[in-house]
């Protein structure tokens, strides 16, 4: 068969080949640098690695490999990886932020379709952390491309809880690349470190100019959902992501315990401090489902109280002008702990549990929204 019927064929096949990391074929990339078939319909094919030494070279290989192998008509392929040059990579960065050279927040643009959610709480140990993972786990599984960044700079956990504590981004000179895991786009300063023990210690100024590097500096690709996980309290890291991500929604966590919801009012006014909007309450904690050993039925006990979640849900809507719902209330489950030491989302390992459960059916009512601009601030000037 002769190279003007196969190149046809080969060129096709590579076209279905994706990057890894950033998703999109190498073709449209510019990765394929060249491609031929010769008297002998042997395929001669080199791709270039976005950087030397890329950790998914392998991979790449094999797809590559792999898709060949379907042209009818080829007898071999002689495949070379090759690294781009300096001017490849600046193109390829260029490209990817849609023809944008300067660094810029694309969820702060106006016409970003990302729902941006800010999972924050007033205080610390209510199991929010858990709740970004599993509900952008749940997220996931409903079909929706999910990314997470780890906003909690000086606490992160978000990596351990994905199995991601050694886990390290690639970086195309100053723009990285998130830690592809089980669907979902993850960064976090804990995989930014020399060292997992190495302690951060930043002030504002500097925190600041961090978190705007994470939000620019990362390439997320077409996100439905980019979910941050906050630091407890309101401190420079809400007032900085209240400045940088006008259009986010705020989730507040909380438990049943009222001395925790009284602190958990202060997350959510302080993200009407900043103009965004209070999109819910969820309740963690909320009960434990224990069968009785003498009657073998179930009962609910309230470890933690009754009425949390309400109490902010109530105080919220009363000060901030506009119904702030509970979206869900989260059964304790020791499970959920075991889970997220294993490194796996409980709504992964079993979904059919309480826990999971309530959780799908927080991810089920923010699926159903629409992906559009309604609502958004457009920051339109009119002269």
């Amino acid at each position: 068969m002769s190279e003007l019927v196969l190149l046809p064929a080969v060129l096709a096949a590579l076209a279905t080949v994706d990057d890894p990391e950033i998703h999109k074929p190498i073709t449209e990339l510019g990765m394929v640098e060249s491609a031929s078939v010769d008297a002998d319909a042997v395929a001669h094919v080199r791709v270039l690695l976005t950087i030397a030494g890329c950790p998914l070279s392998g991979t790449i290989d094999a797809d590559v490999r792999a898709a060949l192998a379907t042209v009818e008509g080829l007898t071999g392929v002689e495949l070379e990886l090759g690294v781009m040059s300096d001017e490849q990579r600046t193109e390829l960065r260029t490209k990817l932020r849609g023809g944008i050279a300067q660094r810029e927040i694309p969820f702060a643009r106006p016409d970003n379709l990302t729902q941006v959610l800010l999972i924050s709480s007033g205080k610390g140990g209510v199991g929010k952390s858990s709740v970004t993972v599993n509900l952008a786990s749940a997220l996931a599984a409903r079909g929706k491309s999910v990314g997470i960044l780890d906003a909690d700079i000086y606490g992160h956990s978000i990596p351990a809880m994905l199995g991601l504590a050694d886990a390290s981004p690639t970086a195309v000179d100053d723009m990285i690349m998130p830690v592809p895991t089980m669907g979902l786009k993850v960064i976090s300063m804990g995989m930014l470190k020399s060292s997992r023990d190495q302690v951060i210690a930043w002030r504002g100024p500097i925190l600041d100019k961090a978190l705007h590097q994470l939000l620019s500096d990362v390439y997320w690709g077409d996100l439905d959902f980019l979910l941050l996980d906050l630091p407890p309290g309101t401190g420079d890291v809400a007032m900085s992501l209240g400045n940088k991500l006008p259009n986010a929604e705020v989730i507040v966590v909380t438990t049943p315990q009222h001395a925790s919801a009284e602190v958990a009012e202060r997350a959510g006014t302080m993200a009407a401090m900043m103009e965004q909007k209070v999109l819910g309450v969820v309740e963690n904690m909320a009960y434990l489902a224990t069968e009785c050993p003498h009657c073998g039925e179930a009962h609910r006990v309230d470890v933690f109280g009754v009425g949390g979640g309400k109490a902010v849900s109530d105080a919220l809507t009363t000060r901030l002008g506009y119904d702030v719902p509970v979206l869900a209330q989260i059964p304790l489950e020791p499970g959920l702990r075991a889970a997220s030491d294993e490194g796996v989302p409980l709504v992964a390992v079993t979904p059919d549990s309480p826990a999971a459960q309530a959780l799908g059916g927080l991810a089920d009512r923010l699926a159903s929204r629409s992906r559009g601009l309604a609502g958004r601030k457009l920051n339109l000037h009119v002269n």
